[in-house]
This record gives C-alpha cells, structure tokens and sequence, in this order.
C-alpha cells in the first residue's frame, strides 16, 4: 500500500481546495436555505393565526361567539379581550384570565401580529385583530405555539449536517478523481527512477487517450529515446576515438623505445622527423576533436552577415592549389552565422577536392529554395552511392583517402556537417556524372525575417 499523499502532494492541495470551496458555497446556501425555511413557517403560522383570528372576529362583532371558543390546532389559542385587557372569552386551550398578549393595535392598523415568549421559553405567534376603531373596542387574539424547527435548533443542525455530507462527498469525488488523474504520473515517476545512464532501454507506460498525460508520456519516450541513441554515439565515440588514437600512440612509443635501446641501428634524426609526422597526426586529431566539442557542447557563436559568393571567392585565393579552381561565385547572397566557422568548412571541402580531383575543380555559388547553394565538384574517382553518408562519420576515411593522405584525421567531414546543420543548412554528396560533388546548403538572411 502506497503512502498517503503528504500536504505538499498535489492530490492533497486539489482535494482542500474543492473540499474549502464546497464548504464555502455550501455554507452559503445551508444559511439561505435555513433562514428561508424560517421564514416560510413563520409566515404559514401567522397566515394561519390571522385566518382563525378573522373569523372569530367577524363572529364576535356579529354576536355570536359561543360561551367557549372552539379551536383545533395549530391555532388552538384564541381569546376575546376587552379595551381593560380583560378576557372576555377564550378557547380550551387559552387561558380565561391572562390574556395572551398585551398588544393592542391602534385604530388606523387593526391587524398586527407578535411572537410572546413566556419564562418557560416557549413562545406563540400571534395574530391580533382589533374589532371597531371605536376606543372601547376589543381584540381578539388567536395564536399558535411556535414550531418545533423554530423552537430548537433542529433546523441548524440538519443544515450543519447536510454541508458537512455533501462537503465530505465532494472532498471524496476530488479525492478519487485527481487520484485517477494522477494514476499515470505516478507510473510515469516510477518508471524513470528505474531509469539509470546503463540502461536506458525503459519507457515510460503512455495512457489511453489523447490528453496531456498522454502527450508528457509519448515525449518523454521520444525525449529517452534520443538520449539512448546519443549516450550510444558518445560510447561508440569514446571507443573509435580510442582506437584512433592508441594506434598512432602506440606506433610513436614503438619509434622512441627502438632509439632508446638500439641506438647504434637507429637513425635518431629519422626517428624524430617521424615522432614529428606522428605527433603532427595525433594534435590534427585532437585539434578536430576540441571542435566537435565546442560545435555540440558550447554556447553558439554570436551570428554576423556574411556574404557567401565573397567567402567563397576570398577562401579559393588564399588556399594554395595542387590544380585549378573554376569559381562561380556571384556577390550578394547574404546569410547570417559565423564567418571563421563557414571559413573552416570551404576548407576542408577545398582541401578534399584537390586532393582527389584528377585535372580541376569547380566551385559554384547559386541561389536554391530561399537559400544559397556552394557546390564544390572534383573529377576525381568519385564516391560510391554506398559511402556516401558514411564519409561524414567521425574517423571514416576510405581507402582512396588513406592514400592520398596518410595523415589525415577523419574528422574533417563530421565537423563541417555540425556546422552546417549549426547554422540550419545541410551538407550531404550529390549525384555526379565523374569525381565527387559536395553540396552545402544555407538559409538566406530572408528566410528568417
């Protein structure tokens, strides 16, 4: 058996507020209700009362009132009394002597009514009819004991009951139906916390329905979900960036062992300029590595408004060219983002071209789809439809490419797709007739506004 909800629980809060507002509202209408109820019998007794009363009166100035005044209850007490208050006449169950009341209504209001209380705390509702404006003129009286639901408190407590029933009631049905409401969260945390960084496999249980339960549920699957395949990419990482760099590592320590045990059949200088070349590899490694982290983990870099066709155009001039470069790159398509960071993307695509490219290398700029296309073409080999994602994964590089440059890191394509998709571009290998065709994609300015 789960715990009761503390006070802080929201199915404990939901429940006091619907249980105080039943209360209040309730209460409200419990005092309505009582009071309505009181006014409603005491105006049927008096209705009563002045009915009787005006019957004996008319009676009474007809002269025809018997020696004893029959009554039945309610209205059971009725006496006729003179102007020196003396009963004249009275029912059975009235007194003959001690009038009822010592009211007696002037001549220009001749129906009155009172409620007498006597010492013992009983009272009765009293009807008085004055017969004649004359001075002399008698009163009758004709009264009924107070009620039983005016006399005690009977009334108020079975208001008092019924708020506190059906505040209870409402408090229960609260009760019951944030429970239910809140049957899913309940799943839900139970299920993460059994959720750990080495599995994270779990899902969390999605309700029935289309409700925002049902919603929180479906995204936090589909939020666990891509932390399971980005805690995978970072293991998978960790391991292939170990492997890339024990090698070079591993080869360097091999170098400096043989020179420091052999070093009459090692050339020491032949095995510096190799420690060199090695150490060259594994900074080239680290340095890419360092920028695959910035590119995901830190904050981005403030955009500014560069124009592409000039980048393009400055990066071709100032790179050093194996072969030559056709450059197509008109001025005035303008985007926002960073400039040193687009600057190491044409490089490496540059850099790639020329280093696979047989004869030349074509560089285009053109607006496409509310963006601006950089197209950098080789007549190289080429690469097959089947690697063709594969080249943008870390530490790939195929065997044309180990060739041609022993030294590289791998990392070159991986960081310049983060940085495309960084800036909301794409950068992915199109369909070409001879060598390789590079394609980087980037919104226009306009495209923002």
């Amino acid at each position: 058996m789960s715990p009761l909800p503390g006070p802080h629980s929201i199915r404990a809060r939901y429940t006091a507020a619907a249980a105080g507002f039943s209360l209040i509202i309730m209460g409200v209408l419990g005092v309505t209700v009582d009071l309505a109820t009181r006014y409603r019998i005491q105006e049927n007794t008096f209705s009563q009362a002045e009915r009787v009363a005006s019957q004996w009166s008319a009676a009474a100035r007809s002269g025809v009132v018997p020696r004893r005044i029959p009554a039945d209850p309610p209205a059971d007490l009725v006496q006729i009394v003179n102007s020196r208050q003396r009963v004249l006449n009275a029912s059975g169950r009235a007194s003959t002597t001690v009038p009822l009341s010592r009211l007696r209504p002037p001549p220009n209001n001749r129906f009155q009514r009172r409620i007498e209380c006597g010492g013992a705390g009983s009272c009765v509702l009293l009807k008085a009819i004055r017969l004649t404006p004359d001075t002399d003129s008698g009163v009758v009286y004709a009264g009924i004991r107070e009620p039983d639901l005016l006399a005690t408190h009977r009334l108020d407590y079975l208001v008092v009951a019924g708020i506190g029933l059906i505040t209870a009631v409402v408090a229960w049905m609260a009760w019951m139906l944030v429970g239910r409401t809140l049957r899913p969260v309940e799943a839900i945390r139970a299920r993460i916390s059994e959720i750990t960084v080495s599995d994270l496999s779990l899902r969390v249980p999605v309700p029935p329905g289309r409700d925002e339960l049902t919603q929180l549920a479906t995204t936090v699957n589909h939020t666990l979900g891509q932390l399971e395949s980005a805690v995978e990419e970072q293991r998978r990482f960790a391991s292939t960036t170990s492997h890339e760099l024990r090698t070079p590592i591993t080869g360097l320590r091999m170098q400096l062992e043989e020179s420091l045990h052999y070093p009459d059949d090692v050339d020491a200088h032949e095995t510096i300029r190799t420690a060199l070349a090695t150490t060259g590899r594994l900074e080239a490694i680290v340095n890419d590595l360092l920028q695959l982290a910035r590119l995901r983990a830190a904050d981005p870099v403030p955009p500014e408004e560069i124009d592409v066709g000039e980048l393009v155009a400055a990066e071709v001039n100032a790179q050093h060219r194996r072969l030559p470069a056709k450059v197509h790159a008109p001025a005035g398509l303008r985007i926002r983002g960073s400039r040193m960071q687009l600057i190491r993307v044409m490089d490496n695509l540059l850099t790639n071209a020329q280093r696979h490219a047989e004869s030349s290398v074509e560089i285009t700029v053109a607006p496409v789809d509310d963006g601006v296309a950089v197209t950098v073409a080789d007549d190289g080999p080429g690469i097959p439809p089947a690697h063709r994602e594969r080249v943008f994964e870390r530490f790939v590089r195929l065997d044309d490419g180990r060739r041609r440059d022993p030294g590289g890191s791998g990392l070159g394509l991986a960081i310049s797709r983060d940085i495309a998709r960084a800036h909301h571009g794409t950068l992915r290998v199109a369909d070409s007739q001879r060598g390789a065709t590079f394609v980087l994609w980037l919104p226009l300015m306009d495209a923002f506004r």
